[in-house]
């Protein structure tokens, strides 16, 4: 016999509730261009550090598999190009200069929105960092700590008014020869942002 509790009306009016009534994937994006400070609050809430041992999500034994890497295309007062997240100092490391936005989105299956999106967050991971301590188990761990990130990454561009969508249908190889990126790195997630 089964039981079922009635339960009291969620709180839809706290700062979180919110933002998660307004969250949605976007595709769309207008044309200007992202301030470095709306940059900065995203990759904080992405991957950056809340004191130094510990990061905004939750990592299996504290491992933090992933790495993020950033599609500049258009960002007031930052070059186009690809860089790396460094989480440790919240700063930028400018990988390749230029705009790499059309060849991403080839690699990412001709989508529109990777394309015309001023930024384009890339989640990566090395394996090796997690599985050597959880083995074959590490592999899910992985995949959900990827999933904490993303929904930072939609909270967060919800939050400053920008739209995000996730992206998870890409050549992986193509993706990794962009950035520069040997066999170790495993692409989890392309997330095109911009203004709505």
């Amino acid at each position: 016999m089964s039981l079922e509790v009635k339960l009291p009306e969620p709180n839809k009016s706290t700062p979180l509730s919110q933002l998660l009534l307004k969250r949605r994937s976007i595709r769309r994006y207008g044309r200007g261009s992202l301030k470095l400070e709306e940059l900065s609050q995203i990759l904080w809430a992405t991957y950056g550090l809340v004191d130094k041992n510990r990061r905004v999500v939750p990592s299996a034994g504290a491992t933090y598999p992933i790495e993020v890497y950033v599609f500049v295309k258009n960002v007031e007062n930052l070059k186009p190009g690809i860089y790396k997240y460094n989480e440790d100092k919240n700063t930028l490391i400018l990988m390749r200069e230029g705009d790499f936005s059309g060849d991403l989105a080839s690699a990412c299956l001709n989508q529109e929105w990777v394309y015309r999106a001023p930024v384009n967050i890339v989640l990566v991971a090395v394996y090796e960092r997690t599985t050597s301590w959880y083995g074959e188990r590490g592999f899910r761990y992985i995949y959900m700590e990827a999933g904490h990130v993303g929904q930072n990454i939609y909270l967060a561009s919800t939050e400053l008014n920008l739209g995000t969508v996730a992206v998870g249908a890409f050549h992986d190889e193509d993706v990794k020869r962009i950035i520069g990126l040997g066999d170790e790195y495993i692409v989890l997630y392309v997330f095109p942002i911009g203004r709505i």
